[in-house]
């Protein structure tokens, strides 16, 4: 079983939530990626994205973009965010990896290479945003036959489009909360129950909400009606804040402390017992 499923799987059993925190990696470096993947992990993170960092976001905000050329001015690429899933892996991580990437990295390294590696570096899902589903046909067939799971954004202005995006979706349904790029907000869409019970009725697998999430309020608030929560912003500014810290041999464990303290709050027993 993709450890994703058996991840929703286990939380449903216990009538839990999903945290899904986002991670640009190479931010601030790669090696501090995988101290951050193991200190998300230890604060109760269930699932990872992985973000690939990119010159030209599409959904991306101000603070996963200043992320972003971080890591880039560090020359991650694609493959660095897969052998940092790997590396993680072989450190014990148990966490499912989803690989948040846009669509160019991946027709550069070429289909057939890019799910042989997604494969080998133990990846259980993607995300490609600028990859409409009207377009996705050729990858969601592989990632099937790669065990794969493509993991479908729909946001509240897709209206008809709604059924065909999700009737067909495996691992998780990712909604988009707030029309615009990413980024933390105090207020969101106003029809946003209405949206996600809609994407609820049509939805064969668990159902996930991100765009905007950045407190353990506002997560609270969006466990009592999703399966799970993406928090990436918010987590992404947070690393920003202790870079001073986690880049000093001798506080980086003080940097890595406010990581996983942010982190633990988000993941509130009580937030998530549903």
């Amino acid at each position: 079983m993709n450890r994703m499923d058996a991840t929703f799987e286990r939380l449903k059993q216990q009538n839990k939530t999903a945290l899904i925190p986002f991670l640009t990696v190479g931010d601030p470096s790669v090696e501090l990626t995988l101290d951050i993947i193991r200190e998300v992990e230890a604060a109760g993170a269930d699932i990872v994205e992985l973000g690939v960092p990119y010159s030209d976001p599409l959904a991306d905000g101000p603070v996963i973009q200043r992320a972003s050329q971080r890591a880039l001015k560090g020359h991650v690429t694609l493959r660095t965010c897969m052998e940092v899933a790997l590396e993680a892996r072989k450190a014990g991580s148990e966490l499912p990896f989803i690989l948040f990437t846009y669509y160019n990295p991946v027709l550069q390294m070429g289909l057939d290479l890019f799910f042989e590696e997604v494969i080998a570096h133990d990846i259980s899902g993607l995300i490609i945003p600028d990859l409409p589903i009207e377009e996705s046909t050729e990858i969601r067939r592989r990632a099937k036959d790669a065990g794969v799971h493509l993991i479908p954004l729909v946001a509240p202005t897709s209206h008809e489009r709604i059924v065909s995006i999700v009737s067909d979706a495996e691992g998780f349904i990712y909604c988009v909360s707030s029309l615009g790029v990413t980024g933390e907000r105090s207020d969101f869409y106003s029809g946003i129950n209405e949206f996600i019970e809609t994407v609820k009725q049509y939805s064969k697998v668990p159902v996930a909400i991100g765009f905007g999430i950045s407190n353990g309020e506002q997560v609270a608030r969006f466990s009592e009606i999703c399966d799970g929560v993406v928090v990436g912003s918010a987590i992404v500014r947070q690393i920003e804040s202790s870079i001073p810290l986690l880049e000093q041999e001798n506080t980086k464990q003080e940097g890595l402390l406010q990581i996983r303290d942010f982190v633990s709050q988000l993941k509130g027993i009580e937030v998530y017992e549903r």
